[in-house]
């Protein structure tokens, strides 16, 4: 019980900060709206998932991006572990009236394996490599690394009808600093930290309601969240 004291202590001051950092933002504060679905083929090791997912740069209809996601997997149970080989299209879009927009194509390979730490609480780790193609930019990669936290608040596991607490943060590193056109970037990229609640509908679909706060190189931002996860 102290342990879980502790991280709802955690994820409540983020949640606390994200407020405030937002009261102060303004329309700063963007929405991003998302949606995760997997599967997996006769209970086999292989399977299937992706994701959609629309952000703005306000609540509703400036487009920051338009991004879908999608590849197989393969799961093995000793350790328990996924592998992914996707491919994603990103489409972004300009803040304000400028209704121009640029698109970067990504292949990515990624490892995923989640670990219950004790009762209750649930954590999943997250590897991603990414290679990258924009327009006018030379070929790119990057880094990423997740970590997953989830504590059920009214039951003892996630199960249907659990209410539970959310958790994350990823950190994103560039592979390069040249991009072209005599431009550099730093290695480091951005840094998203979440915390929100959810709740499990059923065994295979949840919702997640939540505040992020998203840290890059020559910005700082908030974004409301809602994401759907649905496992087919």
């Amino acid at each position: 019980m102290k342990s879980r004291s502790a991280l709802f202590l955690v994820v409540f001051t983020l949640l606390f900060n994200f407020k405030s950092a937002a009261q102060i933002s303004g329309d700063h504060v963007g929405a991003w709206y998302m949606y995760f679905f997997n599967t997996t083929f006769k209970e086999g090791p292989w399977g299937f998932q992706g994701d959609l997912q629309y952000h703005s740069w306000n609540k509703t209809d400036d487009m920051e991006q338009l991004l879908f996601r999608v590849g197989p997997t393969y799961k093995i149970k000793k350790p328990n572990m996924k592998f992914t080989l996707g491919y994603a299209n990103i489409t972004f879009g300009q803040q304000g009236v400028d209704n121009s927009s640029k698109v970067e194509n990504r292949i990515y390979q990624e490892i995923l394996f989640p670990l219950k730490l004790s009762k209750g609480i649930y954590t999943t780790h997250r590897f991603r490599y990414e290679q990258r193609f924009l327009a006018a930019h030379d070929f790119r990669t990057r880094f990423r690394y997740i970590l997953f936290l989830n504590v059920p608040l009214n039951k003892t596991n996630l199960e249907k009808g659990a209410i539970y607490l959310a958790f994350y943060d990823e950190l994103f590193l560039n592979g390069e600093k040249n991009i072209g056109l005599e431009q550099q970037i730093e290695i480091f990229d951005r840094n998203r930290t979440y915390a929100g609640l959810g709740y499990l509908i059923n065994n295979g679909l949840k919702i997640q309601l939540g505040g992020m706060r998203q840290i890059a190189n020559l910005s700082k931002r908030n974004q409301f969240i809602i994401s759907l996860h649905h496992s087919l």
